[in-house]
């Protein structure tokens, strides 16, 4: 029996969608409190592959205490989807997105509605302020589940994996974004540290994952899924054998050759800072000499003239204690040659 070309096996959503998404959310952010904003997805199904390459809003309200109250535009979407088609015809809809960041109870009901449009409508739930690392997508179908109790069968959803792709230009038009809101402040050296304790940080959370599904399935609280067992061989199988002889000499050459070339940098780094105090420690000295040299014209001068002033000021007392002995004998005289 050959696969159902229209059964959905994987959703990959574009970056542009991604934006229009956070634009959106942040936009109807800024009119009032809102929870979640509402959309339309438009692509293409290739083989089961749901490629979803573009996204416009939808006026959308809900009542926060009753789930079952709600509004969706029907015209707007309508419109739009009209003009969409008009640019682009092979962009069809093929879901309706909502940035949750969970599923909702009436999330059954709106998807309903948006079969109207698309019977095999999917819901991309994408979250537009992500708190944990990881792909900020879940997509999901709607199936009908059965019940053992044979009561009517009811609407849920089914998970559905879900990826980031892009074209080659959409790649280059990220690239240059994230060029544009790269933080200039901070070291090329600090932005590295920070992408690469990030990336570890995603590597522990997946293998917390992995730890606790095989946790569950040992101890039987879920069934064992012998696809996920085969991924997790292949993950085994590509990991280096780390007591092979060969790998360890030469992890143990290269970590050599990296602590050398950091003791010859802080060796180099140490001989400059000395060489600096050195050159810091002439060039005060020569300045205070300098300094010295100048003083000394002027002290000289300044001594000269003071010993100037107090030779003209000696002289100066002379003259006026000569006058004043000459002057007593003139006046003896005249009294005794009047006699």
């Amino acid at each position: 029996m050959s696969p159902d070309p229209n059964r959905i096996s994987n959703v990959v959503v574009h970056p542009l969608v991604l934006l229009s998404v956070v634009d959106h959310f942040n936009r109807m952010g800024k009119v009032g409190n809102v929870r979640r904003v509402v959309g339309v997805l438009l692509g293409s199904n290739r083989q089961g592959v749901l490629d979803v390459s573009n996204s416009f809003a939808v006026p959308f309200d809900e009542d926060g205490r009753e789930s079952e109250v709600w509004y969706l535009d029907h015209d707007y979407l309508e419109n739009m989807y009209g003009m969409f088609k008009k640019v682009n015809a092979r962009e069809k809809i093929v879901g309706w997105y909502h940035t949750g960041p969970r599923l909702q109870q009436n999330d059954v009901i709106i998807n309903e509605l948006v079969r109207k449009y698309c019977p095999n409508s999917v819901l991309v739930i994408i979250d537009a302020k992500p708190k944990s690392l990881g792909l900020p997508t879940e997509a999901y179908i709607a199936v009908e589940e059965v019940h053992d109790d044979g009561t009517p069968t009811t609407k849920t959803f089914e998970h559905v994996p879900s990826e980031i792709g892009a074209e080659e230009a959409e790649e280059v038009g990220v690239e240059h974004l994230l060029r544009d809101i790269k933080d200039t402040s901070v070291g090329t050296l600090s932005q590295r540290v920070t992408n690469q304790l990030m990336g570890l940080k995603g590597l522990f959370s997946q293998l917390q994952e992995i730890h606790s599904y095989l946790e569950k399935v040992s101890a039987g609280q879920m069934p064992i899924n012998h696809q996920i067992v085969y991924h997790l061989q292949d993950i085994f199988n590509l990991l280096p054998d780390v007591n092979l002889q060969s790998f360890i000499k030469a992890v143990y050459v290269k970590t050599n050759d990296q602590m050398l070339v950091v003791y010859l940098a802080s060796l180099i780094r140490s001989i400059i800072a000395l060489h600096n105090l050195i050159n810091n420690k002439v060039q005060n000295r020569d300045a205070e000499k300098n300094e010295g040299k100048e003083k000394e014209p002027k002290d000289k001068k300044k001594d000269e003239a003071a010993a100037a002033a107090a030779k003209d000021k000696g002289e100066g007392d002379k003259k006026d204690s000569a006058g004043k002995t000459e002057a007593p004998k003139d006046s003896k005289d005249t009294p005794a040659k009047k006699k």
